[in-house]
């Protein structure tokens, strides 16, 4: 299939059956969906790097194998194989540089991997380049502050041989000038309102929505040449936005809030959805079960959710997890650490995503998703693949039981996405195929129509 259209391709008559294709960081997975919701079988092959659509069109063989003898069935892909965001952060002063740089990526499926305060010199470029960033969070000064520092990075930035998109943030009165010298090289560059407008003053909502507009296209991934023209034509999506459709189908479904919490390699994403159809998502790039597993245990003992004993035995665990981005548990007790952190990665999601419902800095919803109690609670994420009762049931338990999160989901079930429907789900329900997308809800995750 290398190098030829996909199989059927978004347009396939809704007849058809349908492979549902989720392309992630570590793993792509694909399960292969009759015209009417049942589900015939499922694929996965690790995410290949060098060119993407080696692993895709391997797990689309994979799942299409048994059903040579049907029609060819269409290929629904949605994508996060460029996984989180790495950001880093340029400004005048460390603390508040530090700070924003935090608060902006929060939510935005972005982690800080570096900070520099003060005037860009050429050796202070070649550091931030060796951090590899995603993209660079370009601040500096409150609003009618001196703007020299600003201007002065912006043009450092403007000159340095980096590609990396820029979120501008900086002081209101010099935005136009450093967006001036940033744009006369092509940088790629999203301005917005001042990150630290006053003094002691932090607003990152708008620096967030624009950084999560750099993060929207930098997952899906896929850009190396070989890849690029046919994996865009392929993937319409990224795999939030699907699980985001998925979880307003269910909140149809069965008329109650809904909470969807994706714990995946590299983010974990998390989803409300009220029966009318408002939405909210949050993705956390610092949460994952491996390539952000230490932002895991940081975070987790940072909530005061794992005291020091058990961080410190967690952490060669979180380590090798980091190192080792494509490992599978091969016994009970390294699937029991998985689902730990995962369980851990789920709770300081959910706690974000709930805490910024109740207060919020800014409006990244298509409206506010309906604050309150939850009614059904979704665990999905290959690490909850795990068919081990006892194992998941010690994550629902933590889910339940944790201080901040028990008075929203008192009356809550607790569902697990053991086989991987929400996805593509939310991609059958994209493509206009929502009766086939219903029934692979209620059969394979609500359990009965």
């Amino acid at each position: 299939m290398t190098g030829a259209a996909a199989p059927g391709g978004p347009g396939a008559p809704p007849g058809t059956g349908a492979v549902c294709l989720d392309v992630g960081s570590t793993w792509t997975k694909a399960v292969l969906v009759h015209p009417d919701g049942g589900l015939a079988g499922f694929a996965e092959h690790r995410t290949t790097t060098a060119d993407v659509l080696e692993g895709v069109d391997a797990a689309v063989r994979g799942v299409t194998a048994a059903a040579a003898r049907e029609p060819e069935p269409a290929v629904l892909a949605c994508s996060s194989a460029g996984g989180g965001l790495r950001l880093a952060v340029v400004g005048t002063e460390k603390l508040i540089s530090t700070e924003a740089g935090h608060r902006v990526a929060r939510s935005a499926g972005s982690h800080v991997v570096h900070v520099h305060a003060g005037p860009l010199e050429p050796a202070d470029v070649r550091v931030l380049r060796g951090h590899r960033p995603g993209a660079v969070l370009l601040v500096g000064g409150a609003d009618g502050d001196d703007p020299s520092v600003l201007l002065h990075n912006a043009g450092k930035l403007a000159r340095a041989r980096v590609r990396f998109p820029i979120v501008l943030a900086g002081n209101a009165e010099a935005r136009d000038d450093a967006l001036a010298l940033l744009r006369a090289t092509g940088r790629t560059v999203v301005a917005c309102a001042n990150v630290a407008p006053a003094p002691g003053e932090l607003v990152p909502g708008p620096a967030r929505a624009a950084l999560a507009e750099v993060f929207a296209q930098h997952v899906l991934g896929g850009r190396a040449p070989a890849a690029a023209p046919r994996f865009r034509r392929m993937v319409r999506f990224m795999t939030p936005d699907a699980v985001r459709r998925g979880t307003a189908e269910l909140a149809r479904i069965c008329g109650t809030r809904v909470l969807v919490v994706d714990v995946g390699c590299a983010t974990t994403d998390v989803h409300s959805a009220a029966p009318g159809g408002r939405t909210r998502r949050t993705v956390e790039g610092d949460l994952g079960v491996r390539a952000a597993a230490e932002g895991v245990l940081l975070e987790a003992q940072a909530e005061e959710i794992v005291d020091p004993v058990e961080a410190d035995l967690l952490a060669a665990t979180v380590r090798g997890m980091t190192a080792e981005v494509g490992s599978v548990p091969r016994d009970p007790g390294s699937a029991a650490e998985d689902r730990r952190i995962a369980a851990l990665a789920a709770v300081v999601a959910a706690r974000r995503h709930l805490r910024d419902e109740l207060a919020p800095e800014d409006d990244n919803a298509d409206d506010a998703a309906g604050s309150g109690t939850v009614g059904l609670v979704v665990l999905s994420g290959g690490v909850f693949r795990q068919r081990d009762a006892a194992g998941i049931g010690a994550v629902v338990g933590t889910l339940q039981q944790d201080p901040m999160l028990a008075p929203l989901l008192t009356s809550a079930s607790v569902l697990v996405d053991a086989d991987f429907a929400l996805a593509p789900a939310g991609l059958l329900a994209a493509h206009d195929r929502c009766a086939a997308a219903e029934a692979l809800l209620c059969d394979h995750l609500l359990g009965s129509r």
